[in-house]
């Protein structure tokens, strides 16, 4: 008894020590017993910032619990794992890890190999008369019948009412025995003291002393069974706070999840009733903004993110404009009806506008579309090889700065450059080729608008890095002979880096672009905001669209799931004629009730008058709807502001995301197209991506030496970089080389815009349209891949 009280360490008491060598040493642990009480301090791994933290933890009646400290024991656990269903397993000398098989994982380390044992014997123990113990209470709990439903919870308040009851009377009674003991203890004491100054024989005076010996040694007890009884009272009192705390939170639960049931109930009647109200239209011309706001199976599930993910805030967004059926006599589906319908709105050219029938019929739609490819490319490449890698070591150095600027190893690229994602968006460039053969230019614009959506679907699942392209680095795709069009990469800046991309298809239409990318680490997520404006031109109509991109943000960096968002606006234009379309990408939200990666937007005319309005996902489709009637200040947003009701026909698919091919997890996710962007060819420049050598390591799986080669490619770009800024200052100002060759490293003159480096394929102009610096395409590549003629490229690999 004293042995268990008097100190923290594991074992039965020993009947042969005396109490007072009891209290003032602590014996050596011996092999814990089962059903015994085992505290100490252990290490438990917290996370990647903090590490392996010093935890004090208790292992009592089958669960182990932990604190900060001791003093925490009283009110404040940390945790708590039921060893019943744990899985105990030993890592090293002094590791090893408990787990029950679902969210509860303990990594612990012991001070040393002995201590471990102790504690996995003590763990092992329990844990077989936890398993007994939980058995005869589940053989116990069969012969009993379960409450009625609607007296499940009330039977479980009783229960712990009453136990708090019984709680209660045996404290009052271990108070009063404490009280009895102490009183009787110093009677005892008093009355001895008294005997003990009589003065009689010899002999008496010996059992006197032995008399107040025992008195003593009783006292002693008593003191270590007020100290148990205490303990057990603190013990008491805790439970009983704890289990109030946990009741009333259970009732708290219980009430919001009636609340939410109430609502849910009320939403549902409130969709019957619309329902039944629309029957007058055919069950497919349902409200598609109704349907959108259903659940998507798949998509936005949080139930396997970390606790750790970061989310934006439960503000809701706030919709700008509403979308109802349009009147039924709009639904004719004759054709001179369609055609009337575009004249009263105005159309300038009196056009059919996007139906069902315009769709079904268009050969070049990409759901009916076949194209059988000429050379049959590659469907797979080598399997993602799993490398433990500890990120924080590389990433804690790396808050604040530029991506561009983060010396990253290959574990966190995937085997493809920033050039040849930049091509994969044109991964559904047959929305380009439907949009061309439009005679109306807003009909044109919402296929514009669809093919500007399209180029994120790639992301959704790409969490990693492309590699950075070195300065003078080109990528080509030619895809002529099986889709009408090839293009063209080239690096045209390192820092800051940017890409400038020129296509051109047969069908009739021109890409370009010159995308600059500014990045920052904030430790939790990482933010990426493309600079730069897209250019479209069609040859028939002479339509010349523009259009900026959105901000991705990588969530979790350090620690969690890695998840990616797309957020913000795009306005695309339409110079000729001043059709517009405004489309806003909603950032993700846990507590928004509208579906994940929701894109809406609306296309106007040069008067700012609506004709369609668009909706779907970045990530999987886009649907336009032809405005009938538009009604301004139906209803007022949560801003104070009107908003704008739209009266639409039924909703038209533009674009339908393809799936992935078969695999693609263990392949970095890549689509079909992604699948042949590194595959090798013959004839192309000696500076194309394929050629890298460190990205084709990667590929191959073999990480090591492309870790090296990325390295070796690094410091000849560096070296070639000096020797370009020594040329150009050398011309410019001899006396100061010197002075200058020193601050190389940190000098501004970074930019391929400043350090006297010319691009090949590209020439930096001031773009027409828009007013910005850019590079646009000089021509000649094609010429010279056809030639074979690449003496004037540069060594760069």
């Amino acid at each position: 008894m004293l042995s268990r009280w008097g100190t923290t360490q594991l074992g039965p008491p020993s009947d042969t020590v005396k109490p007072r060598a009891v209290v003032m040493s602590e014996p050596k642990a011996p092999t814990p017993a089962p059903g015994d009480t085992y505290k100490g301090w252990l290490f438990k791994w917290t996370n990647y910032i903090k590490g392996y933290q010093r935890r004090w933890f208790v292992l009592s009646n089958g669960l182990l619990s932990y604190y900060r400290t001791q003093a925490e024991m009283g009110h404040t656990c940390r945790g708590t794992i039921n060893l019943a269903t744990a899985n105990i397993a030993v890592e090293d000398s002094c590791n090893f890890v408990i787990s029950n098989g679902g969210t509860q994982t303990y990594h612990l380390k012991a001070s040393s190999e002995v201590e471990r044992q102790r504690w996995i014997t003590a763990l092992e123990l329990a844990k077989a008369k936890a398993f007994r113990m939980q058995a005869e209470s589940d053989d116990s709990g069969d012969d009993s019948s379960p409450p009625a439903a609607g007296q499940g919870a009330g039977s479980r308040n009783s229960e712990v009412q009453s136990t708090l009851r019984t709680l209660g009377s045996k404290v009052e009674d271990l108070s009063t025995c404490n009280d009895l003991i102490a009183k009787h203890g110093s009677a005892l004491q008093r009355s001895l003291s008294e005997l003990e100054g009589v003065r009689l024989g010899g002999e008496t005076s010996e059992k006197i002393r032995q008399v107040t010996e025992r008195a003593t040694l009783f006292r002693i007890t008593s003191n270590a069974m007020i100290n148990a009884c205490r303990d057990f009272l603190s013990l008491a009192q805790a439970h009983s706070k704890r289990w109030q705390k946990a009741l009333q939170a259970e009732r708290e639960q219980r009430v919001r999840l009636e609340e939410t049931l109430e609502q849910l109930a009320k939403q549902h009647n409130h969709l019957e009733r619309a329902f039944r109200g629309a029957t007058v239209l055919p069950a497919s011309q349902s409200n598609p903004a109704i349907d959108s706001k259903g659940p998507v199976p798949g998509k936005g599930d949080v139930s396997d993110e970390d606790e750790e993910n970061e989310f934006f805030d439960a503000c809701e967004d706030v919709q700008e404009f509403i979308t109802v059926p349009a009147d039924p006599k709009y639904h004719r589906r004759s054709g001179s009806n369609v055609s009337g319908i575009s004249s009263e709105l105005g159309m300038d050219d009196g056009t059919t506008s996007l139906d069902e029938q315009s769709l079904a019929s268009n050969p070049e739609s990409p759901q009916s579309q076949e194209v059988v490819p000429v050379r049959k490319r590659r469907t797979r490449i080598p399997d993602k090889p799993n490398y433990s890698l500890n990120l924080w070591s590389i990433m804690k150095n790396c808050i604040g700065k530029e991506l561009s600027k983060i010396p990253m190893p290959v574990n966190f690229n995937e085997p493809l450059s920033m050039l040849q994602r930049l091509s994969e968006d044109l991964e559904y460039y047959e929305l380009l080729d439907r949009g061309a053969k439009c005679q109306s230019s807003l009909e044109q614009m919402c296929y514009v608008a669809a093919f500007t959506v399209s180029s994120y679907s790639t992301t959704v699942h790409r969490t990693g890095k492309p590699f950075n392209p070195l300065l003078g680095e080109t990528f080509e795709l030619d895809r002529v002979q099986e889709s009408g069009y090839r293009s063209i990469c080239e690096q045209v800046s390192h820092h800051p880096p940017a890409a400038a991309h020129h296509a051109i298809s047969e069908r009739g239409w021109t890409l370009r672009q010159e995308i600059a990318l500014a990045s920052k680490f904030r430790g939790k997520y990482l933010s990426i905001m493309p600079l730069g404006s897209i250019h479209c031109i069609f040859e028939k109509s002479n339509n010349h669209y523009t259009w900026k991109k959105v901000t991705t943000t990588v969530h979790n960096i350090i620690v969690g799931k890695l998840w990616i968002d797309q957020s913000g606006e795009i306005d695309v234009v339409n110079h000729r004629t001043g059709d517009r379309c405004h489309l806003k990408f909603a950032p993700y939200s846990y507590f928004s009730r509208d579906v994940a990666r929701k894109v809406t937007g609306v296309v106007t005319d040069k008067d700012g008058k609506a004709h369609y309005v668009l909706s779907g996902t970045w990530d999987e489709k886009m649907e336009c709807s032809r405005v009938m009637q538009s009604t301004r200040g139906g209803e007022n947003g949560a801003d104070g502001r009107q908003k704008t009701v739209y009266q639409t026909l039924k909703a038209k698919e533009l674009w339908k995301k393809t799936p992935l091919p078969e695999g693609a997890e263990n392949m970095y996710y890549f689509s079909t197209l992604a699948l042949t962007l590194n595959e090798t060819e013959e004839g192309i420049a000696p500076t194309d991506s394929r050629r890298r050598p460190d990205q084709r390591l990667m590929e191959q799986g073999r990480w090591e030496e492309a870790n090296a080669e990325k390295q070796r490619l690094e410091e000849k770009q560096r070296t070639a970089r000096r020797e370009r800024e020594r040329e150009a200052n050398r011309s410019a100002n001899p006396a100061e080389e010197a002075l200058i060759e020193d601050s190389i490293s940190d000098s501004p003159l970074k930019s391929g815009h400043q350090d006297n480096y010319k691009p090949m394929w590209f020439e930096r102009q001031v773009d027409p349209m828009t007013g910005e610096p850019t590079h646009i395409y000089s021509g000649g590549y094609w010429e010279a891949k056809e030639q074979g003629s690449w003496d004037s490229c540069p060594d760069i690999f």
